[in-house]
């Protein structure tokens, strides 16, 4: 009897520690509401103010540029070069942000969760303050880590900047079948995602 008191004292004093709803309430309310399923309603290329294909303008040195002449090649005859998922292969970064399938986004102070439903991938992005770890394991969505901003000065983040580490391949930039290098070391100089857009896309430098 008395070590089920005991059990009961200790989990009401775990109750009271925790702070009020309303103070739960007033963080949550600095974040956007992304409470919906989105998806792309145009096409599904990397950059979607430029055409597919060569009209993405990819900054590919010749060797990648032939490569992807190949590839585009063997895509205009109805064959599935470079396109990894036809495989049964997650998408990977950056193309699994395209929104070429649907994607739920859950919001929470500490971390943003991206439910992408290809291949169910799900991907963590952590804003509780943590820096790199020492050891990253390559995954296809890697690990991401950002800060929300508050651009405008209003009390309300607006932009989610994300960098995100720990590539593994093979993978390609769309599904037009853009190349990385073979290495899968990558550069991306800024990504983020907007309240302002009406399609959520990252975006390059």
């Amino acid at each position: 009897m008395n070590k089920q008191i005991a059990l009961g004292m200790l989990a009401l004093a775990g109750f009271l520690a925790l702070p009020p709803a309303d103070t739960w309430a007033e963080d949550l309310s600095k974040y956007p509401d992304f409470r919906a399923q989105w998806n792309r309603a145009d096409s599904a290329q990397f950059d979607p103010t430029k055409p597919a294909g060569n009209g993405q303008k990819a900054p590919l040195n010749p060797e990648y540029q032939a490569m992807f002449n190949a590839t585009t090649a063997d895509r205009n005859l109805g064959g599935l070069a470079d396109n990894y998922t036809a495989s049964c292969l997650p998408g990977g970064m950056p193309r699994a942000m395209i929104g070429y399938e649907p994607i739920d986004f859950i919001v929470t102070p500490e971390i943003t969760y991206v439910r992408l439903a290809y291949m169910h991938e799900l991907r963590r992005i952590y804003t509780d303050g943590r820096g790199w770890p020492e050891k990253i394991t390559p995954t296809f969505i890697g690990t991401s880590i950002g800060r929300w901003i508050d651009e405008n000065g209003d009390g309300k983040y607006d932009v989610l900047e994300v960098e995100t580490r720990g590539f593994k391949g093979p993978r390609t930039y769309d599904g037009a079948g853009i190349p990385f290098h073979h290495d899968n070391q990558t550069v991306v100089n800024s990504a983020s995602i907007s309240t302002r857009r009406t399609a959520l896309f990252f975006t390059t430098t």
